[in-house]
This record gives structure tokens, C-alpha cells and sequence, in this order.
């Protein structure tokens, strides 16, 4: 070979790419599959057959007529393809709004339904099953009743909840810890424990004079006593190797309980402490009851009497919506406690 040949040969650019890599196609920001299509398009969708039915079939009965519903599906229809848009040029930001826009989908046909088997076709008796539009304007002109009403029934609930699992903890440690406290305590627990909370509403009225801390007491009671179950067979069941390595370091009784049995048993404090939050929401209907005047328990047993179902539904909302962000606040709490539990149970 000459030297001009070889001069020739070291002059060609080399290859910046791994053979294979240029051929490849590249995924593009507008690449798509089918089903996150669908995914996108279900708000906009839903939410147009939601306004079709609203403005083309006839009411079956009086309405408000103030346009809150229509109002709705279409600020939810705006969201959906101002999302979908986006989601075609920011592929960042698709999955996080594919993974939701078919929940909000699903609520935009569930008002769609109930506003059809209402109002529009007369399946149910407008006095009992109000449509969408009177329910959420009702939760319009009585905000101020409905936040009253969730402070006070939130100031309840928690103090309720508060006082019965720092009694439970106490008594669920003590009992699992001690074989003295299992032998006198167990018997009283399995007595005491399992009668309903509400069944002590005479004793607690006797007891409390003043109905907000018969309350306090009746959600106490119910949350009292998975929370010390649990605890206490959290407790019990550590691993007696971990208690003898820490006491072979020189650990003493106050380490032993609180740096070793208490953390361990943590899983098992949470699965009480989630128990007692869902019974604390059963018994705060009743303990609102109790001669309290305000709370959403009372406000929907005030609409009630007076047969104003539009303002029992809104309560209703209202107390879904209060109710699923404490449980989620303690999901966000076991998440950060029990780091290597993140995630098994999401919420």
C-alpha cells in the first residue's frame, strides 16, 4: 500500500456511534400507546356525553338552576385536554397525568349517572336522592354551617383519638411487657374491650355532664382498645434474641422497652393505630349525638328531621372528603416511620 493511500485512510472521520445506535428509531416526545391514548381522551370524553345529557334531555323536577354542575364538567373537561396537551409535548409529565386522568374520568361518569337515574329519568325520588346540581350548589351557599361543623367534628375526633391511643400505648406496652400486667390486665381486657363503644353512652352522659367530653370519652374507648391489643402483641412477640444481644451490650429495662420492644413492634402499633382511626369514625357519628350542637354527625341528623336530603348529601361529601385526608395523613406517617414498609400498602 502507498503512502498516499495511507494518508487517505487516517483523514476519514471516525465514527463517533457504537455500530447499530444510528439505525435504532429514536422515541419520539409524541410516541404514544393506545391505551395511554384512551387515557387521555376519557375526561374530555366523558365530561361532553355528561354535558350532551344535562342540556339535551328534560328535568323530571325543580332544580336550583344555577349551571354548578355543567360548570364542573366542563372546568374538568378544560383540565382534561389542557393535560393531554401537555402530555403530547412533555412526555415527563404523561405518566403522572395518565395514571390519574382515568380516576377523575370515573368520578365525571359517576356524577353523569347520578344525575341521569335522578333528575333526567326520575329512577329515584328527587326528595330523598337529590341531583348533582342541587348537592353542590348546596355545598356552595352553606359553606359556612359545613366548615363550623368540620372544625368542631375534627376538635372531637382528634382529642378523642389522641387520648385513646396514648391510653392504649400505655396499656398495650404495659401488658405485653410485663407478665404481671398480662395475668391481671388480659381478663379486663377481654371483658371491657369488645362491648361497643356506643353501648356506653348512658355511662358516659352520667360520668361527663358536658356532652363534648362524653364524647371525648366514647372515642377514646373505641380506639382504646385495638390499639392496646396490638401494642400489647407487638410487644410480646419480639424477638427474644434481640432482647438478650442488647442486654449482653448493657442495656438496661428502659432501653430494652423503648429501643428495642417498642421499635420492633412498630408494624404491629400501626395495624391498631389504623383500627382505631376507622372505629373513632364510626363513633364519632353517634358521639355527636350525644347533645352536641355542631359537627357533621349533627348537621346530617339536623337535615334529617327537617327532610333536607340536599344538605345531607353535601355533609356526606364533606365527611368523605375529611375522613379519607386523616387516613391518608397516617399512611404519610407510617411511610416515614416504618421506611422499609413504604409502598406495601399505599392509600
Amino acid at each position: 500500500m502507498s503512502r498516499e493511500g495511507v494518508d487517505l485512510t487516517v483523514r476519514m472521520p471516525p465514527s463517533t456511534a457504537r455500530p447499530g445506535v444510528e439505525t435504532a428509531p429514536r422515541p419520539s416526545a409524541l410516541s404514544l400507546r393506545f391505551a395511554d391514548i384512551l387515557a387521555l381522551l376519557a375526561m374530555p370524553v366523558i365530561g361532553a356525553i355528561a354535558l350532551v345529557i344535562h342540556f339535551a334531555l328534560g328535568d323530571q323536577g325543580p332544580t336550583f338552576g344555577t349551571y354548578t354542575y355543567p360548570r364542573i364538567q366542563g372546568t374538568l373537561i378544560a383540565v382534561g385536554i389542557i393535560g393531554a396537551i401537555v402530555s403530547f409535548i412533555w412526555p415527563g409529565a404523561r405518566r403522572w397525568f395518565v395514571g390519574r386522568a382515568p380516576l377523575v374520568a370515573l368520578a365525571m361518569l359517576t356524577m353523569c349517572i347520578w344525575e341521569l337515574v335522578t333528575i333526567k329519568l326520575g329512577w329515584l325520588p328527587l326528595m330523598y336522592f337529590p341531583p348533582p346540581e342541587t348537592v353542590f350548589q348546596t355545598l356552595i351557599d352553606e359553606r359556612g354551617p359545613l366548615l363550623n361543623s368540620t372544625w368542631h367534628s375534627l376538635t372531637l375526633l382528634l382529642s378523642g383519638y389522641l387520648v385513646g391511643v396514648i391510653s392504649g400505648l400505655c396499656t398495650g406496652i404495659t401488658i405485653g411487657w410485663s407478665g404481671h400486667a398480662r395475668y391481671w390486665g388480659m381478663p379486663a381486657l377481654k371483658l371491657i374491650g369488645p362491648i361497643p363503644a356506643t353501648a356506653w353512652i348512658p355511662t358516659a352522659l352520667v360520668m361527663f355532664p358536658q356532652s363534648m367530653a362524653a364524647g371525648v370519652f366514647l372515642i377514646a374507648l373505641a380506639v382504646w382498645f385495638p390499639v392496646t391489643m396490638l401494642a400489647a402483641s407487638g410487644v410480646s412477640n419480639v424477638r427474644a434474641s434481640h432482647l438478650d444481644v442488647a442486654r449482653t451490650l448493657g442495656a438496661g429495662r428502659g432501653y430494652l422497652i423503648f429501643r428495642v420492644a417498642i421499635p420492633a413492634a412498630m408494624p404491629s402499633i400501626f395495624i391498631g393505630l389504623f383500627m382505631g382511626l376507622c372505629t373513632s369514625f364510626l363513633t364519632l357519628l353517634v358521639a355527636e349525638t350525644t347533645g352536641v350542637s355542631s359537627g357533621l354527625g349533627w348537621y346530617i341528623d339536623w337535615a334529617r328531621n327537617y327532610s333536607d336530603y340536599n344538605k345531607v348529601f353535601a355533609a356526606l361529601m364533606i365527611m368523605a372528603i375529611f375522613f379519607s385526608t386523616i387516613m391518608t395523613l397516617l399512611f404519610k406517617l407510617r411511610d416515614w416511620v416504618l421506611v422499609w414498609q413504604k409502598g406495601v400498602i399505599k392509600w
